[in-house]
């Protein structure tokens, strides 16, 4: 009976938090649309991944957090990598190449469908009937909301290539965080992950880029937000849903992320919303609810 309510209360936790993680998560979007024309990509992200870092240690050494073993060490640096280094990274090139955001939306969408694939060839993880009508029914609505915004010239290969690659990043980060990193500190686990980023991004900055900076206003306030609310609020949830709940469960709610960035360009840029766009809004959020409630994911 103790398991059970605890098993309970943990959904509930994850439920409730899953909204959150949504929200946040979609105004990193918005962000760099602010921040993208004052720095190019990997310079922002290496200052971003540079201010987190200090603000995260400081954080963890005030709190007398234990940091993490050797293994974990290996493990939180790889997850870094992928997560925030090939993700973010793949994504940030893509657009600063020219590729439609509406495009490298709908590439970042086919994320759950990856991520269930390698959960169930790494993790064991089964979905269900429902589940699976879930993650396709939410692909289509995600499909939906970005299908206006993606015109016939979408952007050169090469970006097509690195957006691509983003996907597999954040797609594997899931699964191998899920495996590997389930008992890792959060605090100071998120430091290390971000020093992993970094390790790729930065010498990558100094060899492909200018490093030039515009320290302007706009500038700032997307940095601070990308810092804050990003890489360190939107992270730090979603590394507690995807330790609380299967990487299934967690990865479908990436689909809700275009629909909720559609809803906030709506409110912030005036840009609008059609029928197609809404009722795509209104599959995807069917979608994620089937994957998040159809039942438990079983081990084969």
């Amino acid at each position: 009976m103790n398991m059970q309510r605890a098993a309970r209360s943990s959904s509930l936790l994850s439920l409730s938090i899953a909204p959150v993680f949504v929200v946040l998560w979609s105004t990193g979007f918005i962000g760099a649309k602010f921040g993208l024309p004052y720095a190019e990509p990997l310079t922002f992200l290496s200052i971003r991944f540079a201010v987190v870092i200090a603000l995260m240690t400081g954080w963890v050494l005030i709190s007398r957090a234990r940091w993490p073993d050797a293994r974990q060490c290996r493990d939180l640096l790889l997850v870094g990598a992928l997560l925030h280094g090939v993700y973010l990274g793949g994504v940030f090139m893509a657009i600063w190449l020219g590729l439609e955001a509406g495009i490298a939306a709908l590439i970042v969408c086919m994320q759950p469908v990856l991520s269930v694939s390698l959960a169930r060839m790494f993790l064991g993880e089964r979905m269900t009937r429902v589940q699976w009508a879930g993650l396709w029914i939410g692909l289509a609505g995600a499909i939906l909301v970005v299908s206006r915004k993606i015109s016939g010239d979408a952007g050169d290969l090469s970006g097509l290539g690195l957006c691509v690659a983003g996907l597999f990043g954040i797609s594997l980060a899931t699964v191998y965080q899920k495996k590997h990193c389930a008992d890792a500190p959060m605090r100071s686990g998120a430091v290390v992950q971000y020093i992993g980023a970094s390790f790729l991004i930065v010498p990558l900055a100094f060899l492909l880029e200018t490093r030039e900076v515009v320290w302007s206003g706009d500038f700032i306030f997307a940095l601070g937000w990308l810092v804050i609310v990003l890489s360190i609020g939107a992270v730090g949830l979603l590394m507690t849903l995807i330790r609380r709940g299967e990487a299934s469960k967690t990865a479908s709610l990436f689909f809700l992320v275009p629909p909720c960035t559609a809803l906030m360009s709506w409110v912030l840029f005036k840009e609008t919303l059609g029928a197609v766009a809404i009722s795509g809004v209104i599959l995807t959020a069917v979608g994620v609810a089937m994957v998040m409630r159809g039942g438990n994911l079983k081990a084969e």
